[in-house]
């Protein structure tokens, strides 16, 4: 039977809680190509570490994205949201007592374009929804933009073919045998990946330009991990 969105997005929530005090040490094992995959969103950056943007982490979980960004702009305030509670409680400890970081526990469809963003980042995460929501999130995001913002996302991609996709699931197996992971993360990873919608990266940037980015491109992609972008124009 399948799940309606609300009990999808309790079981993803729920699976997160599980996971978040061992996030940050699984994740170089799931995301094989953790340095290159991260590193791309953070070169697509367009502005100089001096600036003080205003960021919005959508999806921020444990705060591993946003941590990277603080730290390469340290004039930056930065917002993270998640539907998980246990995530951002991860994320607090990590950041501290800090004015220049705020949290709040929220699901990506109740994004709101009331709060401006000079940068909106995301990895990992939006490939959870189902895809009329990605489109209807994406839209959203570039009203949330300021004029000549940046949407970057660090996330999944379906292979193109079935016969592609399997390949890409295999190799991603293949490297986390590699390396070894330990239960329970195992058993939690493949409990994740059975929630996973992922939309091929074509259609992930068709729905970027159909929102009204420009510039938008691929910057970075290993197998079935990706890193897009988009701009919204300027006035």
């Amino acid at each position: 039977m399948k799940l309606t969105k609300f009990e999808n997005f309790h079981e993803i929530s729920g699976l997160f809680d599980q996971c978040a005090m061992d996030y940050d040490r699984d994740r170089p094992v799931l995301v094989p190509c953790f340095d290159d995959f991260y590193g791309a969103a953070l070169s697509a950056i367009p502005f100089a570490p001096n600036v003080p943007i205003k960021v919005l982490d959508l999806g921020a979980g444990t705060g591993l994205l946003s941590a990277m960004v603080a730290d390469l702009f340290p004039s930056a305030v930065i917002h993270l949201t998640d539907m998980s509670k246990a995530m951002l409680d991860q994320a607090r400890q990590r950041f501290g007592d800090t004015p220049r970081v705020t949290y709040a526990v929220q699901e990506h469809t109740r994004l709101s374009a009331r709060s401006k963003y000079d940068l909106v980042i995301s990895a990992l995460s939006i490939h959870h929804l189902d895809h009329p929501d990605k489109q209807a999130l994406f839209e959203k995001i570039y009203r949330a933009l300021s004029p000549g913002g940046m949407f970057i996302n660090a996330d999944q991609a379906l292979g193109p073919s079935a016969e592609v996709e399997d390949a890409w699931h295999r190799q991603w197996l293949a490297d986390i045998e590699a390396v070894g992971l330990p239960e329970p993360a195992w058993s939690q990873a493949m409990e994740r990946v059975r929630l996973d919608i992922n939309a091929t990266l074509d259609d992930q940037l068709a729905w970027l330009e159909n929102a009204g980015f420009e510039d938008v491109a691929c910057r970075y992609q290993r197998f079935r991990f990706v890193v897009y972008s988009g701009r919204r124009k300027e006035i």
